[in-house]
């Protein structure tokens, strides 16, 4: 039907593009690999918006591959990710499968697509210590002026942009001079949503799993013995929501924090996937209002027509 090795499902937070993948993959009889930088944590459920049940289709569970498969405090990187991606991937092809990519995490997305040789980059604690007074404004600073292939999308917090800093060091004395993979060809569906229609459904999710208990799944897991400064490296949800548990924020400044920090979150996305395009990615952009069903069809028809 096509020559395709893998379809990409891409988009911001709160675009829908999970449970696009899920129709696509219940169709085409095939399994969803996940790019999400932080559903890769067991028990982190809520925050990083596995929604499970999105994964149900006509009371089938659709399998997704690399969710759930490191402990919180573990600091998954996208080496890592690369290699952990390329097992599930090779499995579903010699099952005959056409594998479904999906997630809104770029790095991870481009690093696999492309094929990057990536370097397994060590601390460095002299360069840390050069960093650790610095604010987050002034550390993104220093991130721009790399020429970067590295993650801007999850860098909220000043822990990720100093660990940021420190890959691109390594890289400019390291940087490998090969591909370790042969680059994929993949159809790229990006699922557009309207920005303010985005916004609407980032601060209504917020409240739902507010409601849903995600202060406590947060409690639950410090409780288990995970310290909050290895929660706030990870952002957003478990940023803010470790902050009000520990006393530093309000509940009302947390939630208002956090929603503008989901918000410029979404932003920088947008902004991966816009250079994706730029470094030669073509993405084929779907509307995401549009009903599932016809959502199917134009994948169908882009697949065919190759």
């Amino acid at each position: 039907m096509n020559n395709y090795e893998l379809i990409t499902i891409l988009g911001p937070t709160a675009s829908g593009k999970t449970a696009f993948a899920a129709a696509l993959a219940s169709q085409l009889d095939t399994e969803i690999i996940s790019a999400d930088s932080r559903q890769v944590y067991r028990s982190m459920d809520i925050g990083t918006g596995k929604d499970l049940a999105d994964y149900i289709v006509d009371g089938k569970t659709i399998p997704c591959h690399l969710i759930d498969i490191c402990d919180p405090g573990y600091k998954y990187n996208v080496f890592e990710y690369q290699h952990d991606f390329y097992q599930a991937y090779q499995s579903l092809k010699e099952k005959g499968k056409l594998p479904i990519l999906c997630g809104g995490t770029g790095m991870y997305i481009e690093a696999v697509l492309k094929g990057y040789k990536l370097l397994d980059v060590p601390q460095n604690p002299k360069l840390r210590e050069s960093l650790k007074d610095k604010s987050l404004q002034e550390l993104e600073q220093i991130l721009a002026s790399y020429k970067i292939l590295h993650n801007k999308t999850d860098v909220d917090t000043a822990q990720r942009a100093i660990r940021a800093i420190e890959i691109e060091e390594y890289y400019k004395n390291e940087a490998p001079d090969a591909n370790e993979y042969d680059p994929i060809k993949s159809l790229i569906i990006g699922i557009d949503i309207d920005r303010e229609l985005r916004r609407n459904k980032i601060s209504k999710r917020l409240r739902v799993r507010l409601d849903e208990g995600m202060v406590d799944e947060v409690r639950n897991i410090i409780s288990s013995g995970v310290k909050p400064q290895d929660l706030i490296y990870y952002g957003l949800e478990y940023k803010f929501l470790t902050l009000y548990i520990i006393g530093e924020l309000s509940y009302e400044d947390m939630i208002s924090q956090l929603e503008i920090a989901i918000h410029q979150f979404a932003k920088r996305q947008m902004t991966w996937f816009r250079g994706m395009e730029r470094r030669g990615c073509t993405i084929h952009w779907i509307d995401s209002t549009l009903p599932t069903k016809e959502k199917i069809e134009i994948t169908k028809k882009l697949l065919q027509n190759t």
